[in-house]
């Protein structure tokens, strides 16, 4: 038993070749020998069939009433095979698979062209007879070059055929290797870029943290974020007047005795819509709030503004709470003052130039996120690839090394 012997994938053509040449190249050298003589035969079966064309289209060209119909015959005929045979194209190179499909069809247009000429040949006859007699000798040769060609296959070729499918196995590697080459560039590049955009997002958010700790702006945030608990606090405040005060809206919309002035009308708008800027922008006291809620109150007191029971009581109650006893005095005040300190901070030129920086930072990073997302994409996309490709490699590597094996009983491991 011969020792296992390891190659790497640039030596295994070299070395096959050298181990199998003693097989290979004696019956490729009969392939290309037969198929030259194939070539010929039949490019000579091809001009047959032209001088057919040509010969009947003259003799139709003479209208001779007795040849006339049979040179129509034999014109249509002539150009039925040139139409079939033609297109049939013997291999320049050999090869198994080459040789294989092209005696496949050639043999079934051969067997129909047979068919034909047994068929027609005979009622064109005794006209032609020279022409025809060149066909046939001509279609005789072929067809015997054709089954000379067919027994090589079936009885030496067929030997060669794994070990020339190895060969192209081998160049089959060669190409899987060179895109996987290729993919694992493509890869280091997207990484490259990837890290690259990942350190200038980071200094981005690094600059926008920055930025948010300079004075003015930091104040500015922490304004906002006592905005945004007032926000919540007033809807909290409202949450059972939230109904009425839309059903409120409704009458007034409709002119339904709503009771409203066309300002408290707006007013009830701007509560219904944002009631943390429609409370800021209430004079002390809170004049529109309070007026549209003692409307609402004597709505459902006249039964022209309809609630459920637990909702029409709960409403009452906060509007006590409201008008009667100023429970939203203290946050009116709260909301006023935040208001007028944002609208203060947001006048500032610094602030504004602060805002604006902040505003192409988080653009900007946003943009970077985005391209950093479509990277990471493409990387999982190309690493995807680059598995596909290994795993062909692998399968084709392992065929290899087991056609290796059946023909020359000799174990082999390819190095990739």
């Amino acid at each position: 038993m011969s020792s296992h012997l390891i190659i790497s994938l640039s030596e295994l053509k070299g070395w096959l070749e050298s181990q199998t040449s003693s097989i290979l190249a004696p019956v490729q050298v009969k392939a290309g020998k037969l198929l030259k003589e194939m070539r010929e035969a039949h490019e000579d079966l091809i001009e047959a069939c032209k001088m057919l064309i040509e010969n009947s289209r003259k003799e139709i060209e003479k209208r001779n009433p007795r040849t006339f119909k049979r040179a129509q015959a034999l014109n249509k005929l002539a150009k039925l095979f040139l139409e079939r045979l033609q297109p049939l194209k013997v291999p320049e190179k050999p090869s198994f698979s080459g040789v294989e499909g092209f005696v496949d069809t050639a043999q079934k247009a051969y067997a129909v062209t047979d068919m034909d000429v047994r068929n027609w040949f005979p009622r064109i006859s005794p006209f032609f007879i020279m022409d025809r007699g060149k066909f046939l000798r001509t279609f005789e040769t072929a067809k015997a070059s054709l089954k000379e060609l067919s027994g090589f296959l079936a009885k030496e070729y067929v030997k060669a055929k794994t070990l020339e499918e190895t060969f192209r196995l081998i160049d089959e590697i060669i190409r899987f290797k060179s895109r996987l080459a290729s993919l694992e560039d493509d890869y280091e590049r997207v990484e490259r870029e990837r890290a690259q955009l990942q350190e200038e997002l980071n200094q981005t958010k690094l600059k926008i943290v920055e930025l948010e700790g300079v004075g003015e702006l930091a104040e500015l945030a922490k304004t906002d974020e006592v905005i945004g608990c007032l926000r919540r606090e007033v809807a909290y405040n409202l949450r059972h007047l939230q109904k009425p005060l839309m059903k409120l809206q409704s009458l007034a919309v409709h002119g339904s005795g709503s009771g409203l002035t066309p300002e408290e009308t707006k007013k009830l708008g701007e509560y219904l819509t944002d009631p943390f800027e429609a409370l800021a922008t209430e004079n002390v006291g809170y004049r529109l709030l309070r007026n549209i809620l003692r409307n609402t109150a004597r709505l459902i007191s006249e039964g022209k503004l309809k609630l459920k029971e637990d909702k029409e009581r709960k409403a009452k109650q906060a509007i006590t709470e409201i008008v009667d006893k100023g429970s939203l005095s203290f946050l009116h005040q709260r909301c006023v003052e935040a208001k007028m300190h944002k609208t203060k901070l947001s006048t500032s030129s610094v602030i504004a130039e602060a805002v604006k920086e902040m505003s192409e930072l988080r653009e900007h990073a946003d943009t970077l996120q985005k391209r950093l997302e479509r990277l990471e994409s493409e990387m999982v996309a190309v690493k995807k690839a680059m598995l596909e490709v290994s795993q062909q490699i692998e399968s084709v590597k392992s065929l290899v090394e087991k056609n290796v094996l059946d023909f020359s009983g000799r174990e082999i491991s390819i190095t990739v």
